[in-house]
């Protein structure tokens, strides 16, 4: 999945940096295209914020960077 394959109001599978983690490591949710290249982050089935520091909280608006995981291109939230 690259940005430039989904539509405005399509969710899509997108990557979040946590923090504090110790080592670098991103966390899979799903984010809506809301367009112009910006997406809202959605949280996950079992989100717990005293568990896991996202980067960015669900609900954030963010762009995307591409990066590869597992040999797959993937989205990644970076700032707006």
């Amino acid at each position: 999945m690259t940005k430039n394959e989904s539509s405005i109001g399509d969710v899509v599978p997108i990557y979040v940096r946590l923090l504090d983690e110790g080592t670098p490591v991103s966390r899979p949710t799903q984010a809506e295209n809301i367009g112009n290249g910006f997406f809202k982050l959605l949280p996950t089935p079992n989100y717990d914020p005293a568990d896991e520091h996202w980067e960015f909280l669900p609900g954030s608006i963010v762009r995307v960077e591409i990066m590869e995981h597992a040999g797959e291109k993937c989205l990644r939230a970076i700032k707006t």
